[in-house]
């Protein structure tokens, strides 16, 4: 498992349920009954973005989870003569 892709992906993640999670969730009004039809293709949108976007987050999960941690880079002060 490589630890920072996940922690990649925990954090973007994040960013997709911050700024569409609102949208795409059910209101409490029960008010899709009387949406518009410009309202409901808004939705639509919103809930396709987000669906697509969370499937691409779940792919690089399922791939961070199966794959080796990144080597460290080489550090500074161990380069010959110094």
């Amino acid at each position: 498992m490589d630890p920072q892709r996940m922690k990649e992906v925990y954090e973007r993640l994040q960013l997709l349920e911050d700024r569409l999670g609102h949208r795409v969730r059910a209101s409490r009004g029960g008010s899709m009954g009387r949406a518009t039809t410009e309202q409901l293709e808004e939705r639509l949108r919103d809930l396709s973005q987000y669906t697509s976007e969370l499937r691409q987050l779940v792919e690089e999960l399922v791939l961070a989870i199966g794959s080796r941690p990144a080597a460290p880079p080489p550090s500074s002060s161990q380069t010959p003569g110094a």
